[in-house]
């Protein structure tokens, strides 16, 4: 019995030797496989972090919500507010006296074609004029040939229903019936508010027969029929030009926002709504910041240009993310559609599962070594 007991001690002390030896060989590649995966990890920009999950300075349904809840604050006006810009139509009611002469004091309703039919004077088209002017209207014809200094007083006893249609990114599109002056902002308030969706522009159409009150910003040349308003100016800025008050036949147009697409290395690929004025940087925040594996200095933009014969063209633009977060280059706008695309590193992704197979073999040697 004693000699057999000298080899088994030996042979125990042998395998306990080796064993150490294999901790030690798998520690050391632990230790190398972790300095290498971390300077794999580790950004080429001086900033070493993520970006953060959500950029809520420039997210565009947070715009969207700023909007709807200065349009709720400010309601609908008063119905009787002052109708001294409201256009006179058809089916209108107007009550229309004469100080100096009675005869002349008449209540007509203005036709379809949008006219009315007044004593000596005849037919008059009455048609998108205000109140006021066709008071002084009245009194020229009548100083011409009847009355001396005539004073024409005209009150619109009974507006004409009008309908307007409203389509897009609003909470409850449809046709919309209202009487009196109501503006772009009232509508909005009738349909609900904004989408989370909606974009950065309402487009107002508008049949060439009717009266146009012109925003400043537009030209002097011919009449448009369509009208682009900024929301952001209608209502964050509190630009009364852009609250253009409505007439019947009027289709409001709100498109949704327009996207655009990020791949690649991100935490959480797909389509996001372009804000206003959105950068490269916001876009990859927007998608959860880069994985470890990212090579962010050859991110790639693909750009598609729609031209009117149909033919598509592809710019292809390549940037430093990492030199951007660091400040170090200048951050790039977008453009609706834009497709951006971060490639993996070869070596940081070699590196990165170099790391998972060492993971893997010390704990199928020890699992309890990690």
């Amino acid at each position: 019995m004693p000699l057999r007991s000298e080899p088994t001690e030996t042979r125990f002390k042998m395998h306990s030797a080796h064993k150490k030896k294999g901790y030690l060989i798998l520690w050391l590649l632990f230790i190398l496989g972790w300095t290498l995966a971390s300077c794999a990890s580790a950004p080429v920009s001086k900033n070493a972090e993520a970006p953060p999950a959500l950029g809520k300075e420039f997210e565009p349904s947070l715009q969207v919500k700023k909007m709807n809840e200065r349009l709720m604050r400010t309601g609908l006006p008063p119905k009787q507010m002052s109708e001294q810009d409201y256009k006179i139509g058809p089916d209108d009611l107007l009550e229309i006296s004469v100080n100096e002469d009675e005869k002349f004091n008449k209540t007509v309703k203005v036709s379809s074609q949008g006219n009315i039919k007044l004593p000596l004077i005849g037919i008059l088209k009455v048609n998108g004029l205000t109140a006021i002017k066709l008071e002084r209207e009245i009194e020229s014809l009548l100083a011409e040939q009847y009355i001396y200094d005539p004073h024409v007083t005209v009150i619109i006893k009974e507006h004409r229903n009008q309908r307007i249609s409203v389509m897009g990114a609003v909470a409850r599109p449809g046709t919309y019936d209202f009487t009196g002056r109501t503006t772009l902002s009232d509508v909005l308030v009738m349909t609900g508010g904004l989408r989370e969706d909606a974009g950065p522009l309402l487009f107002l159409s508008r049949s060439p027969g009717a009266g146009i009150q012109k925003p400043k910003n537009e030209s002097d040349g011919q009449r448009p029929n369509t009208f682009v308003i900024s929301l952001e100016d209608l209502l964050l800025n509190g630009e009364t030009d852009s609250n253009l008050a409505l007439m019947h036949g009027d289709v409001i147009n709100i498109p949704v926002a327009g996207k655009v697409f990020v791949g690649g290395a991100v935490r959480n690929p797909g389509g996001f709504p372009l804000a206003k004025r959105m950068t490269l940087s916001q876009a990859i925040t927007m998608a959860q910041g880069l994985t470890p594996k990212a090579k962010g200095s050859v991110t790639r933009i693909f750009r598609y240009s729609q031209y009117p014969e149909k033919k598509t063209e592809k710019e292809i633009l390549v940037a430093n993310v990492n030199a951007i977060h660091a400040g170090e280059e200048q951050d790039l706008y977008l453009k609706e559609n834009d497709v951006i695309f971060v490639p993996q590193s070869t070596g940081k992704t070699i590196l990165i599962e170099f790391w998972d197979l060492l993971k893997g073999q010390i704990m199928s040697f020890h699992p309890y070594a990690l």
